[in-house]
């Protein structure tokens, strides 16, 4: 397998330094280098010009949103997977604005970091599942109010239908699972929620995605609530 060179922008060393300890398990990536500010970013984005770049959103000198903006302005095919603490929509949305190709709570376990990274570096976008569950919630009522907040999520259009499971699609175990990621439900969740294993909901996801023909669950999530599949709790 080709190898996925990553670089790792983060002002907190000890954080910076497990999240570079959990990369290197990985046997296809290569982390090659770190920095701890967005302006380092762009110089090392330069030098290495990595597949992925993980950068932090609160950062001195330059945030981590500013140094995206400028990342991907000077090279739109830059994939940054912004770090935060911050599960509010309008962080995530202003995030993705600027062009990052992945959003992550610092709260993440080592699955979601992983599993973020491959997504990103193969031209998808990936959320963490408690962000994709907010920012659902927060387009329906958005919907429902007929409004806009102004400065944050675009609505998606939603509508009160009665829910119908997409049988005619996938199999009641995926339609179970499907429920799950809307729910923010991360793998080992769905797994526990299920009483099956991590791996069983990794090739059950992987299902959804085929058969729905989308390219990640965040956007399996929202071809889901647009049709009535699955319930927005």
């Amino acid at each position: 397998m080709d190898t996925t060179k990553i670089v790792i922008i983060d002002d907190h060393q000890l954080f910076r330094e497990g999240v570079k300890r959990i990369l290197d398990f990985e046997a296809n990536f290569h982390v090659v280098a770190e920095g701890d500010d967005g302006i380092e970013a762009l110089d090392l984005m330069e030098k290495h010009n990595p597949d992925v770049i993980i950068m932090d959103i609160n950062m001195p000198k330059m945030n981590g949103v500013d140094a995206t903006k400028q990342l991907v302005e000077a090279n739109p095919e830059a994939k940054v997977i912004v770090l935060s603490i911050h599960d509010d929509e309008n962080y995530v949305t202003h995030a993705l604005q600027t062009g990052a190709r992945g959003y992550l709570l610092k709260e993440m376990d080592a699955d979601a970091l992983v599993d973020a990274v491959k997504v990103v570096a193969d031209g998808g976008s990936y959320l963490h599942p408690k962000v994709t569950h907010n920012l659902v919630r927060e387009y329906r009522r958005l919907s429902e109010n007929g409004g806009s907040n102004g400065g944050g999520a675009a609505t998606l259009a939603y509508k009160q239908v009665e829910i119908r499971r997409p049988l005619h699609l996938l199999t009641r175990r995926e339609c179970e699972v499907l429920q799950l990621l809307a729910d923010g439900k991360s793998n080992k969740a769905i797994g526990e929620a299920l009483f099956i294993s991590e791996k069983t909901v990794k090739n059950h996801v992987s299902n959804i995605l085929q058969k729905m023909n989308v390219n990640d669950r965040t956007q399996a999530v929202v071809v889901a609530i647009k049709n009535g599949w699955v319930e927005v709790r």
